[in-house]
């Protein structure tokens, strides 16, 4: 399905419910089928990609198909290792048979994992056969991705020796490994980290009710509105300021950008004020998914800030700074047909610039439903027009 955006207006005054974090919520979901007890995940995400999680650990088919959702993906890879005497065929979409997942399967190896690829080396769809894994020592290259060590580490208390994890080469999203990190904790799971060894002894998980926060890069897009528009009251709801989700650095980015943020409680009122021009450099090897949001604001406002740390991005749901770029090569163009390229963040990073680019046509609007599924419903709550097109 394709979609016209446009917004008569451009002020913007709106009270969002924004989607609970899919980050926090696919972790608690490999606790909770860790823990021998019972608890409760309260405001679990509905997204696509944290659907087909629970499908997978609920049925645990033979064959497990998580269609785009990479984190699921690499977190089933580990726990379905540990599965004694099972066996399962792990796979994807076209594009997840497109994206690496030979260093998360070669440290597991490591440790005694039985895992064989089924198509081309180093990447899914990959068979696994559940075995008793003691743990041990492992070395893993921490450049690539922070669900490689993620999945690992969630495991790490269910082996009889533990894990010592050795992390090579420079950190990718760290931030995200401290948050699998603190929810463990939360479980009751003791751990060290210090320089490049992360120690997790054996141990168990102990059960407790969570209510799951909202996803501030969800929050990222209604920033960018802000920003583009002529004038806002945004309210957004289920935030925490002092979040454990890395990218909560937004509100400091687009302070840059002349957009004021205030929390009253658990809600997050965002209003335009005035800035000054003036060229930034900003490393986002922290927070990769607030790229496109940022690249398309700056796009916008015409302002050209230097942005680096993005060398994660070649392998997500689409080459994402490829695939910005040449959408933003469009608008230049005088073309308004945005091809999504399978990809929600490029989806909601674009719908934006209607506020200064007038009508916009996206392609593929339904891949939202990966990460954001009201996304288009809540635009409409902000005054944004949006009309259905035929292919």
């Amino acid at each position: 399905m394709n979609y016209s955006i446009s917004h008569p207006t451009k002020n913007v005054i709106c009270n969002i419910d924004l989607p609970a974090s899919k980050s926090i919520s696919n972790r608690l979901l490999i606790i909770k089928a860790l823990c021998e007890d019972k608890f409760l995940i309260k405001n679990l995400s509905d997204c696509e990609d944290t659907k087909h999680l629970i499908q997978a650990l609920k049925h645990k088919k033979e064959i497990i198909d998580v269609g785009a959702a990479g984190t699921s993906f690499r977190f089933l890879t580990s726990y379905l290792a540990i599965q004694e005497g099972k066996k399962y065929i792990l796979t994807g979409s076209e594009r997840m048979k497109e994206r690496p997942i030979k260093f998360l399967v070669d440290a597991l190896r490591e440790i005694g994992a039985e895992i064989e690829y089924l198509e081309e080396e180093g990447f899914p769809p990959i068979k696994i056969k559940g075995k008793k894994i003691l743990g041990g020592n492992i070395k893993i290259d921490a450049s690539v991705s922070s669900q490689f060590i993620s999945s690992i580490l969630l495991i790490a208390p269910k082996l009889k020796n533990g894990i010592t994890l050795k992390l090579s080469k420079k950190i990718v999203s760290k931030s995200y490994i401290n948050m699998t990190l603190k929810l463990m904790s939360e479980y009751g799971i003791s751990y060290n980290w210090k320089n490049e060894i992360i120690n997790i002894p054996h141990q168990k998980y102990r059960a407790k009710d969570f209510l799951v926060e909202s996803d501030w890069s969800s929050a990222s897009f209604w920033y960018e509105i802000a920003a583009l528009s002529n004038n806002c009251k945004i309210q957004l709801n289920g935030l925490i300021k002092d979040s454990i989700q890395k990218d909560r650095l937004i509100q400091k980015i687009f302070k840059k950008l002349g957009v004021r943020s205030k929390f009253i409680n658990n809600t997050l009122i965002i209003n335009k004020s005035t800035y000054h021009s003036k060229k930034e450099h900003i490393n986002l090897i922290e927070n990769p998914d607030l790229y496109q949001p940022l690249q398309c604001t700056l796009f916008g406002l015409k302002e050209e800030w230097k942005i680096t740390g993005t060398q994660t991005l070649k392998d997500k749901e689409s080459n994402r700074i490829d695939a910005t770029k040449k959408e933003l090569l469009k608008i230049i163009n005088g073309r308004n047909q945005i091809n999504t390229h399978q990809d929600h963040r490029i989806a909601m990073s674009f719908a934006p610039l209607c506020l200064k680019f007038g009508t916009l046509k996206i392609n593929d609007v339904m891949v939202v439903k990966k990460s954001y599924p009201n996304f288009w419903q809540d635009l409409k709550k902000g005054g944004f027009k949006i009309k259905p097109l035929a292919h």
